[in-house]
């Protein structure tokens, strides 16, 4: 009855449409007090504060600055023009060009928000003048966007091995096979979509043209590497990993290509302060409401709820996605994560899945969330960078929903997509 009520606090801040930290934040010290453990609300700073300063979660605002300084330096454009010239004459061409881009800016900046925002500014505009209508040029940069935390790097893949002792390079391996997977069924929607409403073609480019814009992108691919093989190398952990990150798009974005001025770097630094003040105010929240959850004992109870209904993993599965993609119509994913995991992974070990797939799974499955209303993050963004109404956003977007929630589906009950790769690049985990 307890846990009931907490959660139906809970989601009336947020219909009441306060911040979900402010929601979470609210929540625990009202039951604090409610459940007379008021004296517990003097380790909620400590606690708050603890959340946020381990060693793994710093790589967030530095992937977040890698992100920002990609955006502002020249690489995202580049990358556009590489793609354009690798796929741009497949009908529908600059469709592709969207997700092709957008699996290789996954490799760089691990933040959907991030991709769909640097990617919008030059693709839409592109796509409109090409004769695209505006909706479906925003709905296929929003659903591409998605790609970006699953090929690594990954924000939330750095979230979630930091709360579950989980390998984040395994993770990272882990989510590339799935990503692609998830760009090839964008790109056969977009196929289907532009052949039944007659989409044009790009001009082929030339294997001049293509070498010339291949060379052009050569120094972007550097990011990927540094970090992608500095972490599997041993070199770096992922928090020194998105460091050189950072520092290299800095070195290529003013001294390669020459894009970012000193006088960009205060407001780039600006913006990436503002990100991660809000990833951290959320996860600083969100752990002050998981101490709420374990004092209650929710994840025990909700663990025997369901082990007493099933112990069949793919049932645990299918009803933890179920879960996952309705919450994510309401809650930010990291959020989310925060949420759920502590709940979750209980009952994840005892039906013996792997705390990888789960983590890949998961995160997958809150990506999907980020499109669809009411509180898509990747809808408001490329809804603010495109002008199209959220709700015709959202009706263009369904196409894509379905083709990711296929994918959804193939990853979860087909671990090897996950598994196979960590497997076998760092040996079968112990």
């Amino acid at each position: 009855m307890m846990t009931a009520a907490i959660f139906a606090v809970l989601f009336l801040f947020i219909l009441l449409g306060l911040p979900i930290a402010v929601c979470m934040g609210f929540t625990a010290v009202i039951f604090f007090v409610v459940l007379g453990q008021a004296d517990v609300l003097l380790m909620l700073p400590a606690r708050m504060y603890s959340g946020t300063t381990s060693f793994t979660p710093l790589a967030i605002p530095f992937f977040i600055l890698a992100g920002n300084l990609m955006n502002t330096g020249g690489m995202t454009q580049r990358l556009v023009h590489f793609a354009q010239c690798l796929v741009g004459h497949i009908r529908g061409g600059l469709g592709h060009v969207t997700v092709v881009t957008n699996m290789i800016m996954a490799g760089m900046s691990g933040s959907a928000v991030a991709d769909a925002t640097g990617t919008g500014v030059v693709l839409i505009p592109a796509m409109e003048k090409a004769g695209y209508p505006r909706a479906f040029s925003a709905a296929l940069v929003g659903a591409a966007s998605t790609i970006g935390p699953i090929i690594p790097p990954s924000i939330p893949f750095v979230i979630f091995g930091s709360i579950t002792g989980t390998s984040v390079g395994r993770l990272f391996l882990g989510g590339f096979l799935p990503g692609v997977l998830m760009g090839l069924f964008l790109m056969i929607t977009v196929a289907i979509l532009s052949k039944r409403r007659g989409y044009r073609r790009e001009q082929r480019a030339t294997r001049r043209e293509l070498l010339i814009a291949a060379l052009q992108a050569t120094p972007a691919w550097g990011a990927p590497i540094i970090i992608i093989g500095g972490i599997l190398a041993g070199v770096f952990t992922p928090t020194e990993a998105a460091v050189a990150a950072s520092l290299y798009a800095l070195i290529v974005g003013m001294l390669v290509y020459g894009e970012i001025k000193l006088a960009d770097l205060p407001r780039i630094l600006w913006e990436t302060a503002q990100n991660t003040i809000q990833v951290m105010f959320i996860i600083s929240a969100a752990g002050i409401f998981g101490f709420l959850l374990i004092r209650q004992q929710v994840p025990m109870t909700l663990v025997a709820g369901l082990m007493s209904l099933t112990t069949t993993p793919w049932v645990v599965l299918l009803i933890i996605n179920v879960i996952l993609l309705i919450l994510g119509c309401f809650m930010e994913a990291i959020a989310i994560m925060l949420l759920t995991i502590p709940v979750f992974m209980p009952l994840i070990a005892r039906v013996g899945v792997d705390p990888v797939h789960f983590g890949v799974v998961m995160t997958l499955n809150l990506m999907i969330g980020l499109l669809t209303p009411p509180v898509g993050m990747c809808l408001y963004a490329v809804s603010a960078i495109s002008k199209v109404p959220l709700w015709p956003l959202a009706k263009e977007l369904w196409p894509y929903i379905v083709a990711l929630t296929v994918c959804l589906g193939l990853v979860t009950y087909v671990p090897g997509l996950v598994l196979w790769l960590p497997n076998l690049v760092m040996g079968v985990a112990r």
